[in-house]
């Protein structure tokens, strides 16, 4: 016959065991809170997070989108009060003081302008800016102004002083257009805000360039991402798993205006101030959302073959590349089949 001592023994183990069960579904209780769309950058931002409780991701969200109006205030071209603006208009005549975000973002732009020998530049902006002209007038830009704007675009003409974090135009004449990185950057930085907060996992996207870490929405055992296809807007050609990675897709389809019947793209190519036709649709895996957004519009002014051979030469970077004229059909890097979900 069992001792009072022992069933009292045998309680207090149980109601520990209980004790231990209950806190160790509580602390790794999660829920799952999508931050809903805000506009920002010319586009739609989404944040979704996976953490402990409500109150903690809302708070982890608001700061991430925080960040992402900051960095849309710092490096839009279109708002004369930015200081990309301000860089734009005087940094020609002297040196401008940037604040180190900025800074950070134009030199790693200098570093995939040089990776891809000029076909992502971000001082393309004397060419985009006749085009958007173009597009609000429907006129084409005449070959002799094409000519001009892109003698004033050149990537090495681009001065950093790292010490004083100066930017300075080493050609009157110039302007930045942060228009195929800006978006990718804020996608890193908000995602770092959010693993600094302590988030289980989260996506960040940004007019489809997202990033996303740690473990996904709802349950799932990855972050499913679907890829449009061009040709059908509620079609997607492809899904991939990812985890701990970042997605840009670049593309004719989305952004286009067609000026006496010929379509052109909002991706100029800096070697013929044209837009860039050959590939419908530019999709690239990277680690950081703003290597991403770099390689995605560098990989379509190259085109298909240049596009994969340097794809294929960087570390833990894949692409995918629907052709213009065969949307159906894709081509891809070596290590892109690891990504896509089978049926």
């Amino acid at each position: 016959m069992q001792t009072t001592k022992t069933l009292i023994f045998r309680a207090a183990v149980a109601i520990m065991a209980i004790g231990m069960l209950f806190w160790f579904s509580q602390k790794n209780r999660t829920v799952t809170v999508d931050g809903g769309f805000r506009m920002t950058m010319g586009t739609v931002a989404r944040i979704m997070v996976t953490a402990e409780n409500q109150q903690q991701a809302d708070k982890a969200i608001n700061a991430a989108v925080d960040e992402i109006f900051h960095i849309d205030e710092l490096m839009s071209d279109y708002d004369p009060n930015s200081q990309l603006s301000k860089v734009n208009r005087h940094g020609f005549d002297q040196p401008v003081p940037v604040d180190a975000e900025l800074f950070e973002v134009l030199t790693v732009a200098k570093l995939y302008s040089c990776l891809s020998e000029g076909a992502f530049d971000i001082t393309i902006g004397p060419v985009v800016q006749l085009w958007r002209k173009a597009s609000e007038n429907n006129i084409a830009p005449t070959a002799d102004a094409l000519q001009k704007a892109k003698e004033c675009v050149g990537y090495k003409n681009l001065i950093l002083d790292a010490e004083k974090q100066t930017v300075q135009f080493a050609k009157d004449g110039m302007f930045l257009d942060l228009g195929g990185i800006a978006k990718g950057y804020a996608i890193d930085k908000a995602i770092e805000i959010l693993q600094n907060a302590g988030m289980k996992g989260a996506m960040v996207d940004i007019g489809g360039d997202l990033r996303c870490f740690g473990m996904p929405a709802n349950g799932k055992q990855h972050w499913l991402i679907g890829l449009q296809d061009p040709g059908d807007d509620e079609k997607i050609l492809l899904t991939l798993n990812m985890d701990n990675m970042a997605v840009a897709t670049s593309g004719d389809y989305r952004r286009f205006v067609v000026i006496d019947d010929q379509k052109h793209s909002h991706i100029v190519n800096p070697a013929t101030a044209d837009s860039a036709n050959d590939l419908s649709s530019v999709t690239l895996i990277a680690p950081t959302a703003t290597a991403a957004d770099a390689l995605a519009t560098a990989v379509t002014v190259l085109g298909n073959k240049k596009g994969l051979d340097l794809i294929n030469k960087i570390e833990n970077t894949e692409a995918i590349l629907l052709d213009a004229n065969q949307t159906k059909k894709h081509t891809k890097t070596l290590g892109a089949d690891q990504y896509i979900q089978n049926d």
